[in-house]
Parts: C-alpha cells; sequence; structure tokens
C-alpha cells in the first residue's frame, strides 16, 4: 500500500517497519505472542501522537469574559501527561503546572490540560515542551502573565544508557508578569508547591 497523500507512511507500512525491528531485535515475529503485534503497535502510535492531529491554540479559543472583573491568578496544578522523548522514542511521565493572570478573560481548565497533551503527544524534549505551552496561551490568551513548570522522569534514562531510577528533571517557562515580578513569580511557585 502506498504512502498517504499527506505523505505519512500507510498503515501497512507502520506495521511492516515494527515487523523489521522485531527482526532486528533477533524476534520471530511470526510466533504466536507477537503475530499481532505490528498493529497493536500501529494502534498505539495513533494515541500516543495524537497530538500531532490537534492544534492547541482551538482549545484557547473559547473563552469566558463575564468573571466580575475577577483578576487573580489561575492555576491548574498536577496535569499528569505521558509524551516521548524524540532522541530515544523512549517515554517521558510527568506532570505540568500550568498558571496565568487573566486580563478581561479566562478559559475552561480542561481546555489547559487539552494544551498539555496536545503538546505531550508527540515525540519531544522537555524543555521544548515546557516554553510551547506557555507560548500558546501567552500568544492566545493574553494574559499579563504565564508560568509553566514541568517535572518528568525520562525512560531514556532510567531504561538505558545510564540506568538512573527516581530522577525527575524540572523544566520552567515564566512569561510577562511571571518573569518581570519576583512577588508574582513566588506567589506562583507557591500555589505549586506538592510538598504541602
Amino acid at each position: 500500500m502506498a504512502a498517504k497523500k499527506d505523505g505519512r507512511p500507510s498503515r501497512d507500512q507502520a506495521e511492516k517497519a515494527v515487523r523489521t525491528l522485531l527482526l532486528w531485535a533477533g524476534e520471530d515475529p511470526d510466533r504466536e505472542g507477537l503475530a499481532e503485534t505490528p498493529r497493536r503497535v500501529a494502534y498505539a502510535y495513533e494515541d500516543w501522537f495524537s497530538g500531532y492531529q490537534e492544534d492547541p491554540v482551538r482549545f484557547l479559543k473559547r473563552t469566558f469574559e463575564e468573571v466580575d472583573g475577577y483578576d487573580e491568578m489561575i492555576v491548574l496544578r498536577n496535569i499528569e501527561f505521558d509524551s516521548h522523548c524524540e532522541h530515544h522514542m523512549a517515554p517521558i511521565i510527568g506532570r505540568a503546572h500550568v498558571g496565568y493572570l487573566p486580563t478581561n478573560k479566562i478559559v475552561g481548565i480542561s481546555k489547559l490540560a487539552r494544551v498539555v497533551d496536545a503538546f505531550a503527544r508527540r515525540f519531544q524534549v522537555q524543555e521544548k515542551m515546557t516554553a510551547q505551552i506557555a507560548n500558546c496561551i501567552w500568544d492566545v490568551l493574553s494574559p499579563k502573565g504565564v508560568g509553566v513548570v514541568i517535572e518528568a522522569e525520562h525512560q531514556c534514562m532510567t531504561t538505558r544508557g545510564i540506568h538512573k531510577s527516581g530522577v525527575t528533571m524540572v523544566t520552567s517557562q515564566m512569561l510577562g508578569s511571571f518573569r518581570k515580578d519576583a512577588r508574582t513569580r513566588a506567589e506562583f511557585l507557591s500555589m505549586i508547591d506538592t510538598t504541602r
């Protein structure tokens, strides 16, 4: 079967690639336990990398302006996500904390979680993903400030190479008042403190 019109390989081509990897690893892809694995992996990839089919901006377009003048910080903590390292294709499992200072509009909190998922469900490096989430919120909502902190464990470090488990990487991106005003930044970091 030929590649799709958008340049992506067909499902059949993807399944054949998985079969090739099984052979390369030293396995028999025809044995009972592996016979359906290429199909299962193709379906799993559709789920794991569904972020390529999502436009994160779209999630933030529906806003609410009837907030009775609310202009304090809005924070959504502990947004669990799973992503994949673009260097080794190994899982990255973690939590994102997102905050913003609204101007005259807010967005439904589930939309913030959807933005995190849309960027997470792509091949990523954590630093880039952190910046993408913050920049998306900044560009679409035009708030006074945005803060994003991501904590994650990288399986490319725990299951291969150096084999160090329990190591968490933390990245942050602060924009607007979250960057310029130390008090705003401190308030945000205090609100996401999960040790309390």
